[in-house]
């Protein structure tokens, strides 16, 4: 039996007057990988974002409804609580340019003003390296900025410093748009076994990607969540005109 971890309930989101993301009512199954795609400004990022309270940060940006993590609402917890349990993982790799690899990837225990002994600050950077397969790659240029990586490194070693704080969900808005095909497949690779301890949910304009990676689909047009199904069943048999519409290229 399948256990939900995130459920949206009566979601809405707007900027100001503008209702961007309309009533969406979802359920994310703990470990696994939720595709979300859809046209450009169609609400799936700010969906996302909503989803670990990022959106409130935007000026005149606001948001109704529930978003449920283990049947609590985050919209009662306090936010740094909740990006600790909701980590999230940007379109561009944006490491701190002035922190070395390994301060990069405690970084979230600094921000946060909690004070780890050096063993467990060790202990922590190796694990959080291994679990997205850096670790053999920079175990020796720890000491080095975290720009001195390629892209695909550079984007590993943000997941990296999310999955440190050891949250139960990471948010991914387009992690592989800025990647080449060789960093994105190892990108790709990386999520098979991410979801093993954590449920990923994933913005992507690649409906290819989205069918290679996720075990399910959202279908977001014009704000409203048209469509939410198994992956398979989504691109063979999809239920919706304008979910058909979109996997076959009749509108983007």
């Amino acid at each position: 039996m399948e256990s939900t971890i995130v459920k949206s309930i009566n979601y809405n989101a707007y900027f100001g007057d503008n209702h961007v993301v309309k009533d969406v009512n979802m359920d994310i199954p703990r470990n696994h990988v939720i595709a979300v795609m859809g046209p450009s400004g169609c609400g799936k990022t700010t969906f996302l974002r909503g989803i670990n309270r990022m959106h409130e940060l935007i000026p005149g940006a606001t948001a109704k409804g529930q978003i449920m993590l283990n049947n609590e609402d985050v919209m009662e917890m306090h936010p740094i609580f909740v990006r600790l349990k909701i980590g999230m993982v940007f379109q561009r790799p944006n490491p701190f340019p002035n922190l070395s690899i390994y301060d990069n990837v405690i970084a979230g225990y600094k921000l946060n003003g909690i004070k780890l002994p050096k063993a467990e600050k060790d202990r922590i950077v190796e694990h959080s390296l291994t679990r997205v397969a850096l670790w053999k790659e920079v175990k020796d240029s720890l000491t080095k900025k975290g720009s001195f990586l390629s892209g695909g490194q550079q984007q590993r070693l943000c997941i990296a410093r999310a999955v440190a704080m050891e949250p139960e969900v990471l948010l991914f808005d387009e992690p592989t748009s800025a990647l080449d095909p060789i960093s994105t497949s190892t990108v790709e690779e990386l999520f098979h076994e991410l979801k093993k301890n954590y449920t990923l949910i994933i913005v992507t304009h690649n409906m290819q990607q989205a069918a290679r990676v996720s075990d399910r689909t959202a279908f977001f047009y014009m704000g409203e969540l048209v469509e939410y199904d198994i992956t398979k069943n989504m691109f063979t048999n999809p239920k919706d005109t304008r979910t058909q519409n979109y996997i076959t290229g009749r509108f983007s």
